[in-house]
């Protein structure tokens, strides 16, 4: 998660809790919006467009602010920020036209637990027993959506490519958390907006047809205009503000409701059917998706406290208090 800097008095918490939710809602609805609209607008066309109108629209925004901080190093991190911002909404949005928006809601939502085994691979950092817990949880839960369909076990390649999104995901999260220190994080996402979109007229231009503009009826640029401007600008700036009052850990769960969200508005919207196997899927997911963000920082959180209370323990001997 990003942060920018306040300068104003803070609102009461629940607000920011609150901004968290919207944000997560924002981005469910966004999922009901791609899959509506991705058969009239190609993926990488809906990547191209979204991101740089939002990229356009935020640096104006912004812009005095940026003439202090605009550096080579900042468009360096920005730009490989942006090849992992791209891979991931393409994968995203191509998988919307293979497989349902309930589906793709959780599947990508997998890029929670996927994080932890991710940054062992990069930084050495062990994944605690709640994250291979929740990896497991996981797998059990995809297990469910895949046998949820007719010919039972079965992951369509609308499904393996949202897997693959959630992996790209992982990657652009993982190297967000790197970059972000001593750096401006509203200009880095600025100009990764701006390189996803670059990308997404690029691949767009040279692999899928052009979408026929004449004919796109006003839903179509209703929709791209809500991916633009809510869906990028404003379920950012929502974010960001409410990450710095919030913990880690609450704001994790928080933001993880974007799954649930998107598979209520898939189902209110798109007339979805949540059939047992995948609600037991679903369930799963989540449970994994919670294990993974919250309980960690609240098992650490705990063992600080147990340190605090009794200063004359050693943190190994704290967590022996947590296992009692």
């Amino acid at each position: 998660m990003t942060r920018i800097e306040h300068t104003s008095a803070p609102l009461p918490l629940a607000a920011y809790k609150g901004f968290l939710l919207i944000a997560a809602a924002i981005w469910g609805l966004g999922t009901v919006v791609i899959k509506s609209t991705v058969d009239a607008f190609p993926p990488a066309w809906i990547v191209g467009t979204r991101f740089t109108v939002a990229g356009i629209v935020l640096g104006l925004i912004m812009l005095p602010r940026f003439r202090r901080s605009l550096d080579l190093d900042h468009l360096k991190k920005g730009a490989v920020l942006g090849v992992w911002l791209f891979l991931a909404y393409w994968a995203n949005s191509t998988g919307l036209t293979d497989t349902t928006a309930s589906n793709s809601s959780f599947l990508t939502s997998l890029y929670c637990v996927i994080i932890p085994f991710l940054g062992w691979g990069l930084r050495g950092t062990r994944p605690t027993r709640y994250n291979i817990a929740a990896a497991l949880v996981c797998v059990a839960g995809v297990g469910c959506v895949s046998f949820a369909g007719a010919a039972g076990f079965s992951l369509r390649f609308g499904d393996l490519i949202t897997l693959l999104s959630a992996l790209f995901l992982s990657f652009h999260v993982v190297y967000s958390a790197k970059f972000a220190p001593g750096r401006d994080m509203t200009l880095l996402t600025v100009i990764q907006f701006l390189v996803a979109g670059v990308l997404g007229f690029i691949f767009g231009g040279v692999f899928e047809p052009m979408p026929n503009f004449a004919a796109l009826g006003t839903d179509t640029w209703v929709s791209l205009a809500y991916l633009a401007l809510f869906a990028s600008c404003l379920a950012l700036l929502l974010q960001n503000t409410a990450v710095a009052h919030v913990d880690p850990a609450p704001a994790s769960l928080f933001l993880a409701t974007e799954s649930v969200f998107g598979v209520t508005f898939s189902i209110l919207f798109l007339g979805e059917a949540l059939t047992l196997p995948l609600f037991a899927g679903f369930a799963l997911i989540f449970a994994g998706i919670v294990a993974s963000e919250y309980l960690p920082q609240r098992a650490a959180a705990k063992q600080e406290a147990d340190v605090l209370e009794h200063p004359e323990l050693e943190p190994a001997d704290s967590a022996e208090l947590e296992e009692v």
